[in-house]
């Protein structure tokens, strides 16, 4: 199955600005493919406002989150592959969701048909599910 992120970044997204409150995600700036002023990275994250007021050319796919947006006044384009994101939160009460880094494992490199059927049965066998309270 496709990772449930982009999907839950999406809805939270959608919840918070449609309660007139400001959008925030963290993104993991060491991951792969990830385009952020280096300069506001803070312990590997960065924390960015993703509100419709605050950027322009939003694009949110699922695959990644892209705009533009300013820092000290100079325009900047940023790219956030789905999987940099690590939490989406309302600035004014810090309601939102933090994913796990190990929820989504980075993509690997395609396989043939046959390991995939031998890797996903062996992966049916050795892995269970698992719930968690988000409050």
């Amino acid at each position: 199955m496709h990772s449930n992120r982009p999907y839950l970044v999406r809805a939270f997204f959608d919840w918070i600005v449609d309660n007139q409150c400001t959008p925030h995600v963290i993104v993991d700036a060491c991951y792969d493919g990830v385009s952020v002023p280096l300069d506001f990275v803070k312990d590997g994250q960065i924390v960015l406002n993703i509100a419709p007021r605050a950027v322009s050319n939003f694009i949110m796919s699922h695959e990644s989150v892209s705009f533009s947006t300013r820092f000290s006044g100079v325009p900047v384009d940023l790219y956030l592959p789905s999987l940099s994101i690590v939490g989406i939160y309302a600035q004014e009460n810090g309601r939102g969701m933090m994913f796990e880094q190990d929820d989504d494992p980075p993509p690997k490199p395609s396989k043939t048909i046959e390991e995939e059927s031998s890797s996903a049965s062996t992966s049916r066998k050795s892995s269970k599910p698992s719930l968690r309270i988000i409050k």
